[in-house]
């Protein structure tokens, strides 16, 4: 199949988020959630589409009402569908979150035995296209499990460390049997990597280290052209062999902490194709996840390149609304598509 006028290709987890809306309330208390589409790599496709990138997403869905939801939204939002497969044994997977700002958002993953986005197989994938576009993102998820581990492996292999190849280090311990049998995998995908991303317990899985600087250094010393060390509080780093950036976080008020790692990694993805120089790249990726923070939802909460100058400059991006009218906003949207 061709690649057509794409520019970005993530590759792992899709499917629905459910989120509650409310806020402070455990989902044992909560009666109306909120239906969006998620999954880390497909919601940093919907965050570079926002900035004007044509990504597309390799991923799976089940054959059912959810899987054709996340086909729908994808195109929706600006994401090529074209390499999602359909499973026809599993189910599209589900997550709920519960909300208790500022810092405390758990993540319940319905994803058992399996799910349709690691069972991506080899045979599915459209290596001259891997090759081919310019950017090419992957997350430590899809390596957890086969045949999506083959799978991995497989484009990287045809990529062969081409020029923006992005390895988002993404660890969840849910997937995985072992810490140690996650930093296998990592070390391996590293070998392929020209630009690695990731907080400081990420690093500490991929290169066993922790403290920021150790930790880029270990990641350019394992390969990376790039390395990118995300320390929350503290802002981000960012190292290549010849220079040293650190970015402070931006103040803001914080509603849902989920999602902020997608946008940083949409606006990463387009600041890597626009040939910005890292500093402009990792201020604008810090923007790009704080508005999100500063929002109830993840895909379609992604922040737009007016929005992002808007809070670098001193702006307020959510034009003064508060929770409960982003609330009203998104129970007004759904309304609107159950009578469209």
């Amino acid at each position: 199949m061709s690649l057509g006028d794409l520019n970005i290709i993530t590759f792992g987890r899709c499917g629905v988020d459910i989120y509650p809306l409310a806020v402070g309330r455990s989902l044992a208390e909560v009666d109306t959630f909120g239906k969006f589409l998620g999954g880390s790599p497909t919601n940093v496709a919907v965050a570079a589409a926002r900035l004007g990138d044509r990504p597309a997403v390799i991923s799976g869905v089940g054959d059912d009402p959810f899987g054709a939801y996340v086909r729908t939204e994808m195109q929706r939002l600006g994401v090529d569908p074209r390499y999602v497969i359909t499973d026809d044994d599993l189910s599209t997977p589900v997550t709920f979150c519960e909300i208790f700002p500022p810092d405390d958002f758990p993540l319940y993953f319905y994803r058992r035995p399996s799910a349709p986005d690691l069972q991506v197989s080899p045979e599915d994938l459209d290596l001259d296209a891997i090759r081919e576009v310019p950017l090419f993102w992957f997350s430590g998820t899809g390596l957890s499990e086969e045949p999506s581990r083959a799978a991995h492996f497989t484009a990287l292999e045809a990529r062969g460390r081409t020029e923006h190849t992005v390895f988002d280090l993404d660890y969840r311990p849910m997937f995985w049997s072992s810490k140690d049998e996650a930093r296998e995998q990592y070390r391996e995908a590293l070998k392929h990597t020209t630009v690695a991303v990731g907080n400081k317990e990420e690093c500490e899985v991929a290169v066993g280290e922790t403290e920021p600087e150790r930790a880029a250094d270990a990641l350019l010393e394992a390969g990376v052209s790039v390395a990118i060390v995300k320390q929350g509080p503290k802002g981000v780093l960012g190292k290549t062999a010849e220079h040293r950036v650190e970015v402070p976080p931006n103040m803001i008020q914080v509603i849902n902490g989920l999602g902020a790692g997608d946008s940083f990694g949409g606006s990463l993805c387009h600041g890597l194709l626009q040939g910005q120089n890292l500093e402009t790249i990792l201020t604008r990726c810090n923007a790009a996840g704080a508005i999100v923070t500063s929002r109830l939802e993840c895909s379609t909460a992604m922040p737009t390149s007016e929005e992002i100058d808007l809070l670098i400059s001193g702006g307020d991006p959510n034009q003064g609304k508060s929770i409960d009218q982003m609330l009203a906003a998104i129970r007004a949207r759904g309304l609107e598509e159950q009578t469209a």
